[in-house]
């Protein structure tokens, strides 16, 4: 299927935000929805090899534009689609199956960046490129190489969703709204990330001097133990039951995209290079980061605990392994 203007006939051309998503899959077409209802951006582009199933999501989400804002929806199986993206979204990748780690899912992935990231650097030189892909931290810093983009303009969605689902856990815990909460999950986006207490909060109190509400328990060594476990365990849980993770991913990652577009100078914990972030260096790990215009401009050095600050550097040696198997 080849590639469609931007552009309808007889309009003139208008300098306008556009995303482009790399695989129409799960959790692509759910990006493209949550990136659409949300009036992301003016143009979504989806790009899939697969042209019969990227055709389909394209019209899908095209029939759903009287309910949403003005948006323009294109989709293709040539790479051309993605010409001129403000932000490039990579979420194609392996299939993470029930039992599998994200970093068991390491050398397909690698394998596929290799193949799609010179032509996308190429139609879209300019763009900021996230990276969705499991498992991200070692995929976004093979994407670094291969690409030969700087470390601000390629980036992971990293532990985002993680924070977001540690925020809703607590919330419940506490009996309080999840805007209410304050708190991050570091490090790899799997099993070795780690839950920075020291600088969690509740409505401005410090969560290690909550006072539990009536009803509920206090939020103590034990509990939090319980709430960083679940938080580690939910992918697999959401994926031993409908095969994939997609809703809170899709709307995790349009939230990214939104700070670069909207050039907001938000504090999210994305994937991008270390240098030097207390003392660790070369791997791409999680912690609370500015994100704007530019991409990730500079990492935000939290207060952590011993205990925290061990956990986080255990967490970049895990990666660094990973990424020593693949010869990076």
């Amino acid at each position: 299927m080849a590639a469609p203007s931007d552009v309808p006939a007889g309009r003139p051309a208008a300098r306008t935000t556009k995303i482009a998503i790399v695989g129409a899959g799960a959790v692509g077409s759910t990006l493209a929805f949550a990136a659409l209802t949300r009036g992301s951006a003016r143009t979504i582009a989806l790009h899939d090899v697969n042209s019969a199933k990227v055709e389909a999501e394209v019209l899908d989400l095209r029939h759903g534009l009287m309910f949403t804002s003005q948006a323009h929806v294109i989709g293709s199986d040539d790479v051309a689609v993605c010409a001129d993206a403000d932000v490039v979204v990579v979420t194609a990748g392996a299939k993470q199956k029930p039992g599998q780690t994200r970093l068991d899912l390491a050398e397909g992935t690698i394998g596929l960046m290799r193949q799609i990231l010179p032509g996308l650097v190429e139609v879209a030189p300019d763009a900021t490129y996230l990276m969705v892909t499991n498992p991200v931290d070692v995929v976004t810093y093979a994407a670094l190489q291969i690409s030969g983009l700087p470390r601000e303009r390629l980036f992971g969605s990293g532990t985002v969703l993680d924070s977001s689902r540690l925020r809703a856990v607590l919330a419940e815990r506490c009996g309080v709204a999840v805007a209410n909460v304050h708190a991050y999950i570091a490090g790899e986006h799997g099993d070795s990330e780690i839950a920075l207490w020291s600088s969690a909060s509740i409505g401005g109190v410090p969560l290690l001097d909550w006072e539990p509400l009536a009803g509920y328990p206090p939020i103590d060594a034990e509990v939090r133990a319980q709430v960083h476990r679940e938080v580690v365990d939910s992918a697999y849980r959401i994926i031993a039951g409908k095969g994939a993770t997609n809703y809170a991913v899709g709307l995790a990652a349009t939230r990214i995209i939104e700070a670069v577009l909207k050039d907001e100078g938000r504090v999210m914990p994305v994937s991008s290079l270390l240098d030097g972030y207390h003392g660790i260096g070369d791997v791409c790990l999680s912690v609370p980061s500015l994100v704007d215009r530019r991409g990730v401009t500079s990492s935000v050095p939290v207060p952590m605990s011993d205990d925290e600050l061990a956990g986080l550097r255990a967490s970049a040696d895990s990666v660094r392994g990973v990424l020593r198997r693949f010869r990076f």
